[in-house]
Parts: structure tokens; C-alpha cells; sequence
């Protein structure tokens, strides 16, 4: 698989304000977007609307570095957020960290759950995985990135439970969450039994109960007559 390439023209903007940002939606199909980190002050670009929404439709552009074309000067970067129109497929605001080669990064990056249709729990024992997560926040230097992490279901069996600790990170990338202690080993998914099977069998006890009943009822009635 090769490995996408992301890269923004972006260009400093210098008319600041909510009303500017405003403005530079509605006049220049663009979006204000900031560059900061690497102790150097932050940066307030421009980007292409267009360029920078077609980017957003792969899952990758989210856990890559990305080249932030400022001029003739490259920035490699990465986003860190993305606001978004809650009703419109419009990009509002876009904010990116600046990424050195020898500092370790903070990302967000997307679980690919597979073998979900081979699962034991699936299977064998009927039941449906429920997902606690879809993606974790890790840390690494930026050429240890992954695109995505696995999280195989293959052999997680009816009520079993993957945590953040079963799962199989690339070298030199590490969980934020399990860097804080046991305690913070989340549930990442579980195979759980459907509910309707349990309540069929918990019918059946019922129905059998209930026939029980009304025959020891006709029973006590023929005694007394």
C-alpha cells in the first residue's frame, strides 16, 4: 500500500476577527486556519476551502504529517483540529501543530477492526461486537506514525473484552491513555451476546413455569371435588 502524500498551498493571513473570517468564507471560498508549537509563535493562514475538504474525505489525512506549502517556506505539520458546519459539509477553522523530526508527537489515530465476520464470539457463540472506541490518541516521533492501528477480533470469544493493553501498537508508538496506569486501560471492544437470545430462553422458563403452575392448579381442583 503506498503512503499518501498530503500536502496545503496556505498563505498568512493578515485581516484578523471573527468578522474577517466571516468575510473570508463568503468572498474567498477559504478557511482560517492557525499554525502553532514548536516554541515559535503561532501563524494565521488561509487555505483553499476546496483543497483542504477533499483532503479531509481520506481517513489518513488525520494521522499523517502533512506540508504546509506557506509561500517558498514548507511547515510540516499536523491537524490537530477541524471545526466543522454542524449542518453543511463546510470546513469552519482548521488548527495545526508544527512536527520536527526529533520531538514526539501527540495524535489521534483511527482503529481498523478486522476478521470482525471470523470472530469466535461471532461465529460460534452468536453474539455481535459492540466497539468501545474508534480510534486512540498515541505518541511517537513523526516517522513512527501510523496510518491506522489493527485491532484483530479473531480470537475474542463470546464476552470477552479487548482492552487498550491487547492491542498491538507499531515500534516506537505509545498509548497516552495506558501511559497513566492501569487504571486507564479502556475497554476497546467486546463481544457481547445478542439480547434476544437471552430473552428467548428467559421466555421459554417462564412459558414452563407458568404450565406448571396451572397444572398443579387442575390437580389441587380435581382433589377437592
Amino acid at each position: 500500500m503506498s503512503t499518501p502524500v498530503f500536502e496545503l498551498d496556505v498563505s498568512v493571513r493578515t485581516d484578523m476577527g471573527k468578522g474577517a473570517s466571516r468575510r473570508l468564507r463568503r468572498l474567498h471560498n477559504a478557511v482560517p486556519a492557525v499554525l502553532y508549537g514548536a516554541d515559535k509563535e503561532p501563524v494565521p493562514l488561509t487555505i483553499d476551502h476546496d483543497a483542504i475538504l477533499h483532503a479531509t474525505e481520506n481517513e489518513a489525512f488525520f494521522s499523517h504529517i502533512i506540508t504546509l506549502n506557506v509561500g517558498k517556506k514548507k511547515e510540516l505539520a499536523v491537524i490537530k483540529d477541524l471545526q466543522r458546519h454542524p449542518a453543511r459539509p463546510v470546513i469552519l477553522h482548521a488548527d495545526f501543530l508544527r512536527v520536527s523530526e526529533d520531538n514526539a508527537i501527540h495524535v489521534r489515530v483511527p482503529l481498523h477492526f478486522i476478521n470482525e465476520e471470523k470472530c469466535v464470539g461471532v461465529k460460534t457463540g452468536g453474539g455481535r461486537i459492540i466497539k468501545s472506541m474508534t480510534e486512540i490518541d498515541v505518541t511517537c516521533l513523526p516517522k513512527d506514525l501510523p496510518e491506522y492501528i489493527e485491532v484483530d477480533m479473531l480470537d475474542v470469544g463470546l464476552g470477552q473484552t479487548v482492552h487498550l493493553s491487547d492491542i498491538g501498537l507499531p515500534d516506537g508508538v505509545s498509548s497516552v491513555a495506558l501511559s497513566h496506569g492501569k487504571e486507564s486501560d479502556h475497554s476497546v471492544a467486546t463481544v457481547q451476546q445478542p439480547r434476544g437470545g437471552v430473552e428467548a430462553e428467559g421466555d421459554i422458563g417462564v412459558e414452563a413455569a407458568a404450565e406448571a403452575g396451572a397444572a398443579a392448579g387442575e390437580g389441587g381442583a380435581e382433589e377437592t371435588s
